[in-house]
């Protein structure tokens, strides 16, 4: 799938970019609870109808765990990631750092663990890609991601609208709904008929 990070230059868009829908994330690589929708919820339902072209996923990726918890491994995470997109690699390993999150009290995203993940993604490793990782050579993406986040809303006091949110087709599930992202069947079934009534 394609995969580019957008003109606003916070948002990095994969998947066709004719899709009819468009889901918006907002994740930070530490949040336990992205990591529960991208590896038991809505998250594998939406990968299916983005290989089916009939959706489209943009990404906003926040830090802001890192001076909440203490630690850089978000900031970190993010830079990789944003390395990632360079390669075209960015889906498959922000799966994988989902997949392998430490827990969130530990600062699990270092530079050596970032770069062994990084080795399980075919393709993705070269030398310029550890010395982005190394450097942190997409800082200013991930302050300006960090920006983008805290600008989008708020929630519960906090800057930002809390992780993970989404938004369908511009319209956000509000968060007392939340709860539909971690259940695959009504995730499915939300995004069947929006992508019917975009049809």
């Amino acid at each position: 799938m394609p995969e580019q990070v957008e003109p606003d230059g916070t948002t990095i868009m994969v998947g066709d970019p004719r899709a009819r829908v468009t889901v918006h994330l907002y994740e930070d690589p530490r949040c336990p609870y992205c990591k529960e929708f991208e590896t038991s919820g809505g998250g594998p339902v939406l990968t299916k109808w983005v290989l089916r072209r009939e959706v489209k996923v943009e990404y906003t990726m926040a830090s802001f765990l890192d001076p909440r918890l203490g630690g850089n491994g978000s900031k970190k995470a993010v830079n990789a990631l944003r390395a990632a997109v360079e390669k075209g690699k960015f889906a498959e390993y922000h799966a994988v750092l989902y997949r392998s999150q430490p827990s969130e009290e530990v600062d699990g995203f270092t530079d050596t663990r970032l770069l062994q993940l990084a080795g399980t993604v075919k393709g993705l490793r070269n030398p310029s890609f550890d010395t982005a990782v190394k450097s942190m050579k997409y800082r200013g993406f991930v302050d300006s991601s960090e920006k983008a986040f805290a600008a989008a809303g708020h929630y519960n006091g906090h800057d930002g609208p809390g992780t993970p949110t989404a938004e369908i087709n511009g319209y956000r599930i509000p968060a007392e709904y939340s709860g539909l992202l971690y259940k695959p069947d009504l995730f499915a079934k939300l995004l069947t008929k929006v992508i019917g009534e975009a049809s």
